[in-house]
């Protein structure tokens, strides 16, 4: 009995999370050859597992960017390539243990597909992005304390901000081409 009860206040404390009432775009975002990305190299774990944990910090970013997105809007997003700041490097230490060591050199870039509808399905941008920081190391600095994929999110998120964000003010000001409901 007593598990059942506990059964019930979870699902009606967890009721209106799974609400209808969605207050940020739809994300859809999917991997194409995950395995032939130019640098998703671990330096201390399995690949397979490494390569889950860029997929799932790269989703948490753009995730957030969705989030920022109006309300009703879908937004298809297909990554086609990853290459992470630095390189992975068996010789940086005395122990012979690999690191990722960051250098200018070894800029974080990212290729990915998009779309980007509004609430009555019109398409705001589309095409193929091909992102590169090059100048990656003039804003933050890598410290052993630095969130992973530090670089790769600030990339993106200037993308947003700088790219996208100006091109959905754009939108917002043109007349709807399809009837409203």
């Amino acid at each position: 009995m007593k598990t059942l009860w506990i059964a019930f206040i979870v699902m009606a404390w967890a009721a209106p999370a799974s609400s209808d009432d969605k207050t940020s775009a739809e994300l859809a975002l999917s991997w194409q050859a995950p395995e032939k990305f130019t640098d998703v190299r671990t330096a201390n774990d399995s690949r397979s597992r490494f390569l889950e944990r860029v997929q799932r910090n790269f989703e948490q970013v753009f995730q957030e960017m969705a989030d920022k997105l109006p309300k009703g809007y879908s937004w298809q997003i297909t990554v086609t390539d990853v290459d992470l700041a630095g390189e992975v490097d068996y010789f940086a230490t005395n122990t012979g243990q690999a690191i990722r060591v960051i250098k200018e050199v070894n800029s974080p870039a990212i290729r990915f597909n998009h779309l980007l509808r509004d609430q009555y399905g019109e398409e705001v941008v589309s095409g193929e992005e091909r992102l590169r920081d090059m100048s990656f190391m003039t804003g933050m600095t890598p410290r052993s304390h630095a969130p992973e994929f530090a670089f790769e999110k600030a990339m993106l998120q200037d993308w947003f901000k700088t790219e996208l964000q100006p091109k959905l003010t754009e939108h917002a000001a043109l007349p709807a081409k399809v009837s409203k409901p």
